[in-house]
């Protein structure tokens, strides 16, 4: 007769983690780097329909190894073939992380072929210039500014864009603004001594200001 309902795993579950010191379904999720959802679906009896590295990982929050926790949560696995089922799961785990660990190496190659292409020419340059300005302190700094065109290319490539331009002058905002002195209040007037950045809409670093005169 099929079941109508999953299975529970509760008090298997509650006494693992009792064994581990762990109070709850959250706190075994932050442990074990899932969600909390994938904690349901094992005590739920979903174990055999999950990926291998989420059981793996709570496995390990548990202080449990993997046939142990599929011994407990997934018995029809083990009972068809004991050494089979662990090791093919095992095997498959192995290989997801090496999947997983070439195409981050792929991904961090074409982050920074890119990153390099854009600033290939400030790269051959900037050397030269550096040199230059040593042998001769008095080098105009405006004439080294357009060698910066590269770098400011690859920030607006990152949609990484100023918060304001140094020297302006705008209403106080404590989520954007960091004052290096005196006071303000939200809404007064503020210098940009040293303008901040913000990807979209994250807010990488606020901008250094003083009241304004």
């Amino acid at each position: 007769m099929n079941q109508s309902f999953p299975i529970n795993y509760t008090p298997k579950l509650k006494n693992l983690m009792q064994n581990a010191k762990i109070s709850s379904y959250a706190e075994l999720s932050k442990k074990a780097g899932v969600s909390e959802l994938q904690v349901i679906r094992l005590q739920r009896g979903l174990a055999p329909q999950m990926r291998v590295d989420i059981l793996l990982k709570i496995s390990q929050a548990l202080g449990i190894t993997l046939t142990e926790l599929l011994t407990n949560f997934a018995p029809e696995l083990i009972e068809k073939s004991p050494e089979t089922s662990t090791s093919a799961l095992e095997q498959e785990y192995n290989n997801l992380q090496k999947k997983l660990e070439q195409q981050k190496q792929f991904l961090m190659q074409e982050f920074q072929q890119s990153s390099l292409q854009i600033l290939e020419s400030w790269l051959q340059q900037w050397p030269t210039v550096r040199q230059k300005a040593k042998q001769n302190p008095r080098l105009a700094a405006i004439k080294i500014l357009p060698l910066l065109g590269p770098v400011e290319k690859l920030m607006e490539h990152w949609n990484v864009e100023s918060i304001a331009p140094v020297g302006a002058e705008v209403p106080f905002d404590p989520q954007l603004h960091q004052l290096m002195e005196g006071s303000a209040q939200k809404g007064e007037m503020v210098k940009i001594r040293y303008t901040g950045y913000r990807q979209g809409d994250k807010l990488l670093f606020r901008a250094k200001v003083s009241p304004a005169i």
